[in-house]
């Protein structure tokens, strides 16, 4: 380990006031200033924003890389990522304020022994309400207010619950991962190669991409309720978050189709959360002989563009048996996602018929309900069994003829 045991990664852009809090929360840190750096992903050539650096130059040690890219927050995040020193990086956004023993608390109780470990701070203040509504006006405070609100949360330890910490259980955490405030080794950043997917464009979801990426390589992620931080207020339009929030979703759906990707698509991290073990155990009673594997496939029959939802699924050689697949025409690209059909990465009706299989049938009336609502969204035909039966038995019959 170095002597510089954190580097703190922040994205900016146009955010001069709030930073300005970040920046003198930090400088205010109990943790000697030679044992942390700050590494700013911003994306403007800001004479103000290198004004504000220059007031901390005696305090803390900044390193920004700049760049007039049209904003985008993975690459901000990975412009510092790159440049980062420490031992342990901490995310931290533009908009969090941490109490003065904050990093202290981090390294101590969480990285003191070398531990490769996720570590995900609470955000007091904020509710992903928030996102739903614009924010046009907010009143500037000083840090001085900061300074006595942050104090105060030190003192009393009195810091709220975060809604993160409400979800019960927690089989899959890296639903609950955002980066607002989140510590990771930086080694198992490079050996993960745990960059941020700047296909991701506006606000949301590519953090919660990058978590399960960070759970899947095997790195505990742990909800620490002592580590938080302030979130500042900020303009926020609600309804562009809103827009760029669903197509994220989607975008991560395609990246990564299986069934716990699917259900936070479906069900939001707290449902994902609350609903996994019952539907890991309606599907593995529906279909045993998968171990409860499902997916859905698309293709054509005779010519039409059709989706089956809920073909048993063999996950040892990534297909389904032949009596599915054998429905479709052979000259035609079929694709076959392992996916249940809660979430179906496809725009809405843009698949001409889909025929809901019995698995599906069988499950309990919520989650059948919500694989009838998805295939309603996608198609614009919902064809009964003994219909597409027939239409397969009469495009088989002109094969053959």
């Amino acid at each position: 380990m170095n002597d510089v045991k954190f580097s703190i990664v922040i994205p900016y852009k146009q955010r001069l006031h709030n930073i300005k809090i970040v920046l003198a929360s930090l400088a205010a840190q109990t943790m000697d200033a030679s044992q942390f750096e700050i590494v700013v992903g911003a994306m403007e050539y800001s004479p103000e924003y290198a004004a504000a650096c220059r007031e901390f130059t005696d305090r803390l040690n900044i390193v920004s890389v700049l760049t007039a890219e049209e904003w985008n927050v993975s690459r901000a995040r990975n412009l510092a990522i790159r440049h980062a020193a420490g031992d342990v990086i901490v995310f931290l956004d533009a908009d969090m304020a941490l109490p003065p023993r904050m990093l202290q608390t981090i390294h101590e109780r969480y990285f003191a022994a070398g531990q490769r470990h996720c570590v995900v701070g609470q955000m007091v203040g904020y509710s992903g309400a928030l996102t739903n509504k614009d924010v046009q006006s907010i009143d500037e405070l000083s840090y001085d207010h900061y300074r006595t609100v942050l104090a105060e949360l030190e003192e009393t330890g009195d810091v709220g619950t975060d809604m993160r910490w409400k979800v019960h259980p927690v089989p899959q955490p890296w639903t609950l991962v955002w980066t607002a405030l989140v510590a990771v080794p930086t080694a198992t950043v490079r050996q993960h190669d745990l960059y941020f997917d700047t296909a991701f464009r506006g606000w949301g979801a590519e953090d919660q991409e990058w978590g399960y990426r960070v759970h899947t390589a095997g790195t505990p992620i742990v909800l620490a309720a002592d580590v938080y931080g302030l979130h500042l207020p900020h303009h926020r339009n609600g309804s562009a978050n809103r827009h760029t929030l669903v197509t994220n979703k989607d975008y991560f759906l395609t990246k990564w189709p299986c069934l716990d990707v699917e259900l936070f698509r479906a069900f939001e991290f707290d449902g994902a959360n609350e609903r996994y073990f019952e539907v890991k155990a309606e599907l593995a009673r529906l279909v045993p002989e998968t171990g409860g594997a499902l997916a859905t496939v698309r293709g054509t029959i005779d010519g039409t563009d059709t989706l089956l939802i809920g073909a048993p699924f063999d996950t040892r050689r990534q297909t389904c048996p032949p009596q599915i697949t054998g429905r479709f025409d052979t000259d035609a690209p079929l694709e076959i996602l392992p996916l249940t059909g809660f979430a179906l990465p496809y725009p809405d009706q843009s698949v001409h018929d889909c025929q809901i299989l019995a698995p599906i049938n069988g499950l309990s009336a919520f989650l059948r309900d919500t694989v009838h609502n998805e295939a309603r969204r996608v198609a614009r035909n919902l064809v009964p069994v003994d219909a597409l039966v027939k239409a397969v038995r009469a495009a088989a019959g002109r094969r053959v003829a």
